[in-house]
């Protein structure tokens, strides 16, 4: 591997679990500026007090983020996008380049792709060229990989979310992210088809913490590298404890249970100061 790729990695990666907690900022361009996302140097302030190893977010907004103190976590600038208000919302198109983000110091690029829309083999083209050119930087590339459009009954459906993740690894990334697939037998059949890091999803936002903690863990036990999840962590009512939380399981191995009342505890002194 490519020293430089490497290095980076490490920056992205846990070095001593070989497991990942990524945080996605990315969401603004798709549907604007959501909560948690307005004040965006208090908001990785959080995440990275919590343990995330990196936050993903578009070339713009290193310069609304950056802090100069803190703990450090790593930068992954993503290159693809679209808007919810687009009659095509599932076309991604490129917006930046590889050397946006080195100049940016950035440690890796994501590329979003939607298996099965219309525009599939401009968004593969893509996908295919960005790994092409950041190889020769060696700067790690992170694959979002989603089934999405007229013949896809079942974006979850294991067979298709492995085709998902196998696709990925194929066109040249190095870590691709991919929806849960619901059971860690089903997720271990996605993890075993790549032989790169598969990290999972968050999805739309939950409505409990234990279905945030009981997915990941369960996808831990699977095989799967981390997460990259984006609204169920920033817009946590603390995200800070929840990635402490999250990062016991990823990197620590710890149980469910102890994740969970770890949480709760954090929750409950927060509550008591407040009064």
């Amino acid at each position: 591997m490519h020293l430089g790729k490497a290095v980076r990695l490490e920056r992205i990666f846990n070095r001593n679990t070989g497991r990942t907690i990524i945080v996605p900022l990315d969401h603004g361009v798709t549907v604007g500026p959501i909560f948690g996302l307005v004040d965006l140097r208090d908001t990785v302030n959080k995440v990275a007090e919590g343990g995330a190893n990196a936050v993903l977010m578009h070339k713009g907004l290193p310069r609304c983020s950056h802090r100069g103190h803190g703990k450090d976590v790593g930068l992954i600038v993503h290159l693809s996008a679209s808007t919810a208000l687009s009659p095509f919302p599932n076309a991604k198109t490129l917006v930046g380049t590889v050397e946006d983000a080195i100049r940016l110091g950035a440690d890796g690029v994501s590329v979003h792709v939607n298996v099965g829309d219309e525009t599939e083999a401009r968004m593969l083209k893509d996908l295919g060229e960005v790994t092409s050119r950041a190889n020769e930087w060696g700067m790690p590339v992170l694959a979002m990989v989603y089934a999405r459009g007229p013949k896809i009954q079942n974006g979850y459906d294991p067979q298709v979310v492995t085709h998902c993740a196998r696709l990925g690894e194929e066109l040249g990334a190095d870590v691709v992210k991919v929806p849960y697939t619901g059971s860690p037998e089903t997720f271990e059949r996605v993890v075993e088809a790549c032989c790169i890091p598969v990290v999972i999803a968050g999805g739309e936002k939950m409505d409990n913490d234990f279905d945030i903690l009981k997915m990941v863990y369960d996808s831990i036990a699977a095989g799967g590298a981390g997460l990259s999840v984006g609204r169920n962590v920033f817009q946590h009512q603390n995200p800070t404890l929840l990635v402490k939380a999250l990062s016991y399981i990823v990197h620590e191995e710890g149980s469910l249970e102890e994740a969970m009342e770890m949480l709760e505890q954090g929750l409950k002194e927060q509550e008591e100061e407040n009064v």
